[in-house]
């Protein structure tokens, strides 16, 4: 991965709707544990369920150790893709192993079907299902069966299973197994720009990352209507960042600008034409490889 991202100008398009009347888009799911609607109709996600946390100074009940713990992720879902990329970042593929869920989930929940090019089976315990996982780590357990987990496999325990709280672990708490040195010196949350990034974090959940969602899973017209006009208020906002600055919190690529890419990549292709959140649409582009200036 480059360290840097090319965002194109938000412009309205004539594949948008030419009514400034916004549709509220029908949406089925098989997996309940996903969902959850409030009485007015508006989408609420549900909390994550394990927050443990791994410490490279060995203060917590996970220390930091390579080879000790493993992601389960699927390539479909933005949450998932963020600690896929900053894994990459800090190169630590080969400290932490990696299963990848099949994208399209079944009753049962994910699937791992490696018959599927970009899928992997289970390869700790060649379980079919994620929610076999979630069951060993506790057999009583009722909670969403979600994507990412971070998983300890000398406890056989769910670790984390909050995408936030993985990528700061994976930042901060893994650097003596990073592949390089400047992999090992890149601190995607510094100290100084703690405060900016918690601030950008707060609405870009609120308004992009969630917002999608709480405009594609909204069971009545209103909530569905505030969702969307939320949302492109909020790209014209990080469009107005952009216009001056490299990244969000400056000059530097930080985990903020990596929650917003894992949106804003699948934009075009998903929200807008799946969950209906269509007035203009967003060319966000990742440049793959090294970047030469």
């Amino acid at each position: 991965f480059s360290q840097f991202f090319i965002f194109a100008s938000v412009q309205p398009t004539d594949h948008a709707p030419s009514s400034d009347k916004l549709q509220l888009v029908k949406y089925s799911m098989a997996d309940a544990n996903k969902l959850d609607a409030s009485a007015s109709g508006e989408f609420v996600r549900k909390a994550s369920s394990f927050r443990n946390w791994i410490s490279r100074d060995g203060s917590t009940s996970f220390p930091a150790e390579s080879g000790r713990y493993h992601l389960y992720v699927a390539n479909q879902c933005p949450w998932a893709h963020r600690t896929m990329v900053t894994r990459k970042l800090k190169g630590l593929e080969d400290a932490i192993s990696m299963d990848i869920a099949h994208f399209r989930r079944d009753e049962e929940g994910w699937k791992f079907f490696p018959v599927i090019s970009g899928c992997t089976p289970d390869t700790l315990y060649g379980f079919s299902h994620l929610k076999d996982v979630y069951l060993l780590s506790d057999k009583d357990y009722q909670g969403r069966i979600s994507v990412p987990v971070l998983w300890d496999k000398k406890t056989k325990t769910v670790v984390n299973n909050e995408s936030s709280e993985i990528i700061q672990m994976l930042n901060s708490e893994f650097n003596d197994f990073c592949k390089t040195e400047e992999q090992r010196a890149m601190d995607l949350y510094p100290e100084h720009l703690r405060k900016e990034i918690d601030s950008i974090n707060e609405w870009v959940y609120r308004d992009i990352n969630n917002g999608v969602y709480r405009a594609g899973f909204s069971s009545k017209q209103e909530p569905y209507d505030r969702a969307v006009r939320e949302v492109f208020a909020a790209l014209d906002r990080v469009e107005e960042i952009l216009s001056r600055q490299r990244y969000l919190a400056g000059s530097q690529l930080t985990l903020a600008d990596v929650r917003l890419y894992t949106t804003l990549a699948r934009f075009d292709p998903v929200y807008v034409g799946t969950f209906k959140v269509r007035k203009k649409f967003w060319c966000g582009v990742v440049v793959m490889g090294r970047a030469s200036e």
